[in-house]
């Protein structure tokens, strides 16, 4: 049945992010880079695409001069066939106001639903980590007879009150029985009462409805013209609000490990933790699954390399994701994601950080539990993420759980002789890769240990002629 229904996408790009500063100081949240290759929109747009569902419109707002470049460049649809994936900015269409919120943002765009004339509407985030197949959400909500579907996803209940809350009907546990946004508690599942089902931003709505209910809330003074807040409530109000559970969705080519991941990566915690998901040799998220690929731009960069630096120091990267146009020079790198085109010098170590595109890292560098932005230059003998007060003296963010940032193209200072001394100090550290894999053979040990102290030898060596030159 849903097969027979014209379906439109709409990806809402247009949140600030503010809880991803300073990564969202120069973009839209849902253009920061991810995964060494990848936007985070390219995720919902993959989905979208792999469901065959390929008219798709981008609202946008904030900063998108990156995200649009993004989209035209890489989402590239057979216009020949009536396919689009089009970027759309706020137009003030309606009054003079900018996009008042998500459901406003939408309202002011009802011209994209008027000219495409669709059955059904999926409307999709732009920042989440996921797969899914929107084509059985769509079936289940066709099937059901409801006017707007809610996928959700189940989460712990101590996390309630940072989400979108959905209690089901306790008579159809296919229809809402309401809808709270981020309450300080809420009544756990019947199945499994240390969880709750909530929402996943993603929904789908028989298109006359929608444009209804955007019209009524754009009349209402008591509205915050969000989807999520005022949409769906007024759906479930009328007891025409179903909700798709995120479990029943099977992805060809996933396993039980990974077909119900699902990240908001709205923080910087959660955007760190999302990307050391990425690093296990059974990734919890899994980005070889061939049959449901993430589609983005194809890099120009050569193949990633692993040479030799000063004094034949061997460059090394364990337990991690090396992107293209990788140079790792006599340095060592571990439980990383690197972007593209990095470069990192003789002796120098990134341990447990991610690195966007064109990051230099010095002679004898460290890096240690750190987001580092585009274009950033860290200098020899430089040491990033250990020790706080220095990161921050220096104006770098660091996070409540100690995650050090840096954002896009910042300046990092020469550092001094104490600053090198503390890199000097972690260099002599033996990567944990390394510890657990000769934890059985002492004797194999103890040959690394001197190695890694010759390592650091010529790491200090190297940063010290660095730095005078």
């Amino acid at each position: 049945m849903p097969l027979n229904k014209k379906v439109l996408a709409i990806v809402l790009a247009g949140g600030e992010g503010n809880r991803l500063m300073p990564l969202t100081a120069d973009r839209a949240k849902p253009a920061v880079p991810f995964a060494g290759s990848y936007r985070l929109i390219d995720f919902a747009l993959s989905n979208l695409v792999n469901s065959r569902y390929l008219q798709i419109v981008v609202l946008t707002q904030y900063k998108s001069h990156s995200l649009d470049r993004h989209i035209s460049e890489t989402w590239r649809m057979s216009t020949q066939l009536g396919n689009y994936v089009a970027s759309v900015p706020a137009q003030q269409r309606v009054g003079k106001s900018w996009f008042l919120g998500s459901a406003n943002a939408i309202y002011q765009s009802l011209n994209l639903i008027h000219d495409a004339n669709p059955d059904i509407v999926v409307v999709v985030g732009a920042d989440h980590v996921y797969r899914m197949d929107f084509a059985q959400m769509v079936e289940q909500h066709v099937l059901s007879g409801a006017k707007a579907t809610v996928a959700a996803v189940r989460q712990p209940l101590s996390m309630a009150n940072q989400f979108g809350v959905i209690e089901v009907d306790q008579n159809d546990p296919q229809k809402i029985g309401a809808f709270v946004e981020k309450p300080a508690t809420t009544p756990g599942l019947a199945a499994d009462p240390t969880q709750f089902l909530a929402s996943m931003g993603n929904y789908v709505f028989n298109a006359d409805a929608l444009v209804e209910a955007l019209h009524v809330d754009a009349e209402r003074l008591d509205t915050k013209h969000d989807m999520g807040g005022d949409i769906i409530p007024y759906f479930v109000n009328q007891g025409e609000a179903g909700v798709y559970d995120f479990t029943l969705n099977d992805i060809p080519g996933s396993t039980d490990r990974d077909r119900t991941y699902w990240r908001d990566v709205g923080t910087i915690d959660s955007f760190y933790d999302a990307h050391i998901d990425l690093i296990s040799p059974l990734p919890v998220f899994n980005l070889y699954n061939s049959e449901w690929p993430i589609y983005t731009r194809q890099s120009i960069s050569p193949p990633a390399k692993f040479v030799r630096g000063v004094n034949d120091a061997v460059g090394t990267a364990l337990d991690s994701i090396v992107s293209s146009g990788v140079v790792v020079s006599g340095g060592i790198v571990e439980g990383s994601v690197l972007s593209q085109d990095v470069f990192v010098g003789t002796g120098s170590r990134v341990v447990d950080s991610v690195l966007m595109d064109k990051v230099y890292i010095g002679e004898g560098a460290v890096v240690n539990h750190a987001i580092i932005d585009k274009n950033v230059r860290v200098p020899a003998g430089a040491a990033i993420g250990l020790d706080h007060d220095l990161d921050r003296a220096r104006g770098f963010k660091v996070t409540e759980s100690g995650i050090t940032v840096l954002s896009k193209g910042q300046e990092v200072p020469e550092p001094g002789d104490a600053e090198r001394e503390l890199a000097a100090r972690n260099m002599h550290l033996l990567p944990n890769a390394v510890k657990a894999a000769t934890a059985q053979s002492p004797e194999f040990r103890d040959s690394i240990n001197r190695a890694t102290g010759e390592h650091a030898g010529t790491s200090a060596g190297a940063a010290s002629g660095a730095s005078r030159s």
